[in-house]
């Protein structure tokens, strides 16, 4: 569900051009340095630079958009359906027959590559605002006049509807925004608050402290987002403090908290000396230890990954509750996870 339209991107064909090319200079973004042999011209980018030339610079949700849910992504889930539905054959073929290169099939299969996390991470795209001296603008990907079959970053000549989410408060001069986590959000709470339930969160994230998450990733190195378009993953960090706004008071949240805290209150201290203490084999000895490590380590997961929990205030402590709209938190002791468990 998309909760910002594109209201307005007609007349900004006609301004665009002349847009401030977009000071943004987060670590992850892009340089806007890389040499021409550098980026090479995908099927992705032709339709990006057509659709950025027929109708204006697009937002960075539409680009993420395009990108994580392109023609050939949407192919691939079809195959990967089919495969599920038929019993998840270890081995299939996957066969193209027609004139050409195989260049469809080549972008099926790096989709088979990509789309697990892309199906695991709900396909959530943000907006990027940032500060002026005219005030919050949004952030566009436009062609780069300068260079043929290249991208880059500019800045909306006016307002656009992504400024709503802003603070009035808000101390950062960059703000990554996200309205369909916040609808889904709304509906947990609602629906927590009503029925009963609980939701737990986990991801990468921050507290509304950080600026500049947004990144890609391609055989797990960070990739310049703007670089060959549809071959690396593109992803951002969530910000639990816009979560907690959004659930607006209706149910308590807990967090968000690292991962190895969480896990550590969860007592996977208790179950790993378990799980070894059952094993004599040194291989999955060794695996266990390696597991942990990774889980636990802050240098690796253990600080990388938050939790983040909802629940109806009446789960805290016999109903006694704190409607706030920035954070409820009495009694968090009694929900695992976010306390340390007593082991008997």
């Amino acid at each position: 569900m998309t909760v910002l339209v594109r209201s307005g991107v007609g007349p900004l064909c006609a301004v665009a051009r002349a847009a401030i090319p977009s000071i943004w200079r987060g670590k992850y973004f892009s340089s806007g340095n890389e040499p021409a042999e550098n980026n090479p011209v995908t099927p992705m980018l032709r339709h990006l630079m057509y659709k950025i030339k027929s109708t204006g610079p697009i937002t960075v949700a539409e680009y993420m958009k395009e990108v994580l849910t392109n023609p050939a992504k949407l192919l691939g889930i079809w195959f990967i359906s089919e495969w599920m539905a038929t019993g998840k054959s270890t081995a299939f073929q996957l066969v193209e027959l027609g004139p050409g290169r195989g260049t469809l099939v080549g972008d099926i299969l790096r989709v088979f590559t990509q789309l697990g996390s892309v199906l695991k991470n709900c396909d959530i795209s943000v907006h990027l605002v940032e500060k002026t001296p005219q005030g919050w603008r949004e952030v566009f990907i436009d062609i780069d006049p300068q260079v043929s079959d290249k991208l880059r970053f500019v800045l909306a000549p006016s307002a656009t509807p992504a400024e709503a989410f802003i603070q009035h408060d808000e101390t950062r001069d960059h703000v990554e925004v996200c309205p369909d986590a916040g609808v889904i959000i709304e509906e947990l709470s609602q629906r927590i608050a009503l029925t009963g339930g609980a939701a737990l969160v986990a991801d990468y994230g921050h507290d509304g402290t950080k600026t500049d998450t947004f990144r890609g990733f391609c055989g797990h190195k960070l990739h310049d987002v703007l670089i060959a378009p549809g071959t690396a993953d593109l992803t951002a960090d969530v910000d639990f403090s816009y979560l907690r706004r959004m659930a607006q008071g209706k149910v308590a949240s807990l967090g968000p908290i690292k991962q190895h805290t969480f896990l550590k209150n969860m007592g996977i201290d208790v179950r790993l000396k378990v799980l070894l203490d059952k094993s004599n084999e040194p291989s999955v000895r060794q695996q266990l230890l390696q597991g942990y490590d990774m889980l636990m380590n802050p240098k690796k997961m253990g600080e990388r990954f938050n939790f983040f929990a909802l629940l109806p205030h009446e789960r805290l402590e016999g109903g006694r509750h704190q409607r706030n709209a920035r954070q409820s938190k009495p009694f968090a002791s009694l929900v695992a996870g976010f306390s340390e468990l007593a082991w008997q």
